[in-house]
């Protein structure tokens, strides 16, 4: 159960409720911080929406902080989400067996996004080589894009954890098909 209440509609303003334009438990619970969650959502759309990063290495660097962080609402959406945006269930198996110190078949720039967020995630810092190699194939631009990616999601990890945010029921199947690593 989350620490803080889930919030409807009723329970804002006239002119917070576009707020909760999105019926998730995570949006509802930060409605609780109208201008925290504008600003949380801020970022959000960015880089959903805005940003010039590969959307399928996007949704793999999340999926691996939730994969790495065993948040299993940020995995479980990830999951529907990354689908949406090219991530196959191919992928999915890869980022666990990349995550288990074992090689994959997925190409070398999406193992090595992978390795970036496992880094960041685990050591706070991508290392020199991990990032020389991402150079090789991002510009400036989508390589600041891919760490302000992995470092935003490593604290959604975060404010997920400490609320006690709920996974809601449909997305409970995607932790089933592709369940995270055992604690």
């Amino acid at each position: 159960m989350a620490r803080v209440p889930y919030l409807t509609k009723s329970d804002l303003s006239a002119d917070d409720q576009d707020l909760l334009a999105r019926d998730l438990n995570l949006y509802r619970a930060l409605a609780n911080s109208p201008g925290g969650a504008r600003s949380f959502g801020g970022l959000g759309q960015y880089i959903r929406h805005q940003s010039p990063l590969d959307t399928r290495l996007r949704e793999l660097a999340i999926l691996q902080v939730g994969y790495l962080t065993r948040s299993p609402y940020e995995y479980s959406h990830h999951i529907e989400i990354g689908r949406d945006f090219g991530v196959s269930d191919d992928d999915l198996r890869a980022l666990a067996e990349e995550s288990a110190g074992r090689q994959s078949t997925i190409e070398p720039l999406a193992r090595t996004v992978l390795k970036a967020a496992r880094e960041m995630t685990e050591n706070f810092t991508i290392s020199d080589g991990t990032y020389a190699a991402l150079e090789r194939d991002l510009d400036s631009e989508c390589l600041t894009d891919l760490v302000l990616t992995i470092a935003f999601y490593n604290g959604v990890v975060r404010l997920l954890a400490s609320l006690q945010i709920d996974v809601e029921d449909r997305y409970l199947g995607y932790l089933e098909e592709f369940p995270l690593p055992e604690g």
